[in-house]
């Protein structure tokens, strides 16, 4: 059975196409830097908006209909989903799609049912992955949703629930493993306070680190070789939450060990609601070395909840694969956690929404390559720090000098020369010459 019997594959037409069903920029075989399009942009379907979000908001409910022809809760409605998903997937020619444990199945009344469901659709779904080559970037369980994680689920004050957090894990963790999935994400979605005068931070903190440890070594000990992954959010639902930002979440992991199987998630919209741009949360994680996947979608500046749009801010898209190529590439994939806006809620909308994403990155990555093509960025940044090349800067930088030798240099300089024009103004002209030709 088509669910989607009137949409055509998605083919690429070119900028000057009107065709609403067609990629303008993303060419997956265009060679960019040595690399294709489609290996330079690994994209991912989220499972949760694409085919459960159905346009409920604080203030109303559903305005798309995503039964896929099954009734909702039930294991047939499971099984509409990953036929839908598959060709949703194979139509758009995305490769890899991401999962939280209750996305696949209705959440039963025991965990031994939960996992029986489980084990059943992901069956189905492994046999839909073999038919057409399509992977899984990456899983997750949800320990946000269900009211007994309304404190948290590794930082909750309860044990049992801790226990139950660690069952849904493991489960996740199994599924991913069965699936081939490259990652592992945990995102604390009420990992955190609402009020510090009822909280034992460290406690919460100590407890956390003890799940993701656990979890690290029951992963690696049924054959996980990916990257587990942090997923930084500020806030919302919890008003403070531990993973904060990405800085944050490093300094958490290297805190308590877990560095060398840990990297991190970045999401857009959540470096938005951090007061960081994407771009500067890119940029922590690539130079710390923990620069693991990318969920793809762009916040609203005027908005203070998580909006998950579908990317359309070329500049962003820009600066996001400037910082992916300068650091060599993606260990995870782009997956589009983003959904349609609640007047947007027809199938066509779907594709509607993933074409607007996957044409901004492929503009963004074209952008980004002919940035570092042009050079004179690269060049500028370069020469500001070349003083550090030679004389006492390169024995600064070298570790070959002291306090005492520093502070005899300066006095004999009387006063340092002014360090140098930054140039902003001429280098953001430089992105927007190349942005807009």
């Amino acid at each position: 059975m088509s669910h989607f019997e009137s949409i055509p594959k998605i083919k690429y037409e070119g900028p000057e196409s009107k065709n609403p069903l067609a990629f303008k920029f993303y060419d997956a075989d265009r060679v960019i830097l040595g690399k294709t399009m489609r290996e330079h942009l690994p994209f991912a379907m989220a499972w949760w908006h694409n085919l459960c979000a159905a346009g409920t908001d604080m203030f109303g409910t559903n305005t798309a209909d995503k039964s896929f022809g099954a009734t909702p809760g039930t294991m047939e409605h499971a099984r509409a989903k990953v036929d839908a998903g598959f060709e949703f997937m194979e139509k758009l020619g995305i490769e890899y799609f991401c999962f939280h444990d209750v996305d696949l199945v209705p959440e039963a009344e025991t965990i031994a049912e939960t996992n029986a469901r489980l084990d059943e659709i992901s069956d189905y779904i492994l046999e839909k992955m073999k038919a057409t080559g399509i992977k899984c970037l990456w899983g997750t369980a949800n320990l946000f949703g269900n009211p007994r994680y309304m404190n948290g689920a590794g930082t909750s004050n309860s044990a049992d629930v801790f226990c139950f957090a660690a069952a849904q894990i493991k489960k996740a963790l199994d599924i991913t493993v069965k699936l081939g999935g490259r990652g592992y994400v945990f995102w604390g979605g009420r990992e955190g306070y609402e009020n510090l005068i009822n909280t034992d931070m460290k406690f919460e903190l100590d407890n956390i680190a003890r799940l993701m440890r656990m979890a690290v070594e029951y992963g690696r000990s049924i054959g996980f070789e990916g990257d587990f992954l942090i997923e930084p959010k500020p806030m919302e639902p919890m008003k403070h939450q531990y993973d904060f930002d990405t800085a944050t979440s490093i300094g958490f992991l290297r805190q308590y060990g877990l560095d060398k199987d840990f990297k991190i998630n970045i999401e857009a919209n959540h470096a938005t609601l951090a007061g960081h741009t994407f771009q500067h949360e890119l940029r922590v994680a690539a130079i710390n070395g923990m620069l693991g996947s990318i969920d793809a979608n762009q916040g609203d500046n005027l908005l203070g909840w998580d909006t998950d749009e579908f990317p359309f801010d070329v500049y962003e898209t820009t600066m996001c694969m400037y910082e992916v190529l300068k650091a060599g590439g993606l260990r995870g994939g782009l997956n589009f956690d983003a959904k349609n806006r609640r007047t947007s809620n027809t199938y066509e909308d779907m594709f509607y929404g993933f074409i607007l994403g996957m044409d901004t990155f492929a503009l963004g990555l074209i952008k980004a390559a002919a940035i570092i093509e042009d050079g004179r960025i690269e060049k500028f940044v370069e020469e500001k720090y070349s003083s550090f090349k030679s004389g006492i800067g390169a024995k600064i930088v070298a570790d070959e000098t002291t306090l005492e030798e520093l502070a005899s240099h300066a006095e004999k300089l009387g006063a340092p020369e002014n360090p140098g024009s930054g140039r902003i103004e001429y280098l953001e002209s430089i992105v927007n010459s190349i942005l807009f030709r």
